[in-house]
């Protein structure tokens, strides 16, 4: 089972924001998912975003592929810093 780290789109028309959860590759962007480890709100000023660390290293560290927009997000707010000390301890 592929398992991607990835934004999932809630809220109103024109209102987004999005949990960050890990989920199977296989099911759909809004659909089944298996831990939230995060929220982005994009439209706030400055970006509300809350990630959590730990969970987000630790399904890394057991094989989870962030999306592209994910592993910007991490890499902005330092997580993936964190994953690389991770890897090397």
């Amino acid at each position: 089972m592929a398992v991607k780290i990835r934004l999932k789109r809630m809220g109103a028309k024109k209102k987004p924001f999005y949990r960050l959860v890990v989920a199977d590759s296989r099911s759909p962007r809004d659909g089944r998912f298996i831990e939230e480890v995060g929220f982005y709100n994009p439209i706030s000023h400055p970006a509300e975003v809350r990630i959590e660390d730990e969970k987000v290293i630790k399904w890394m560290l057991n094989g989870a592929q962030p999306t592209d927009t994910v592993k910007d997000l991490f890499k902005k707010y330092g997580v993936m810093e964190k994953f690389e000390q991770s890897k090397k301890a």
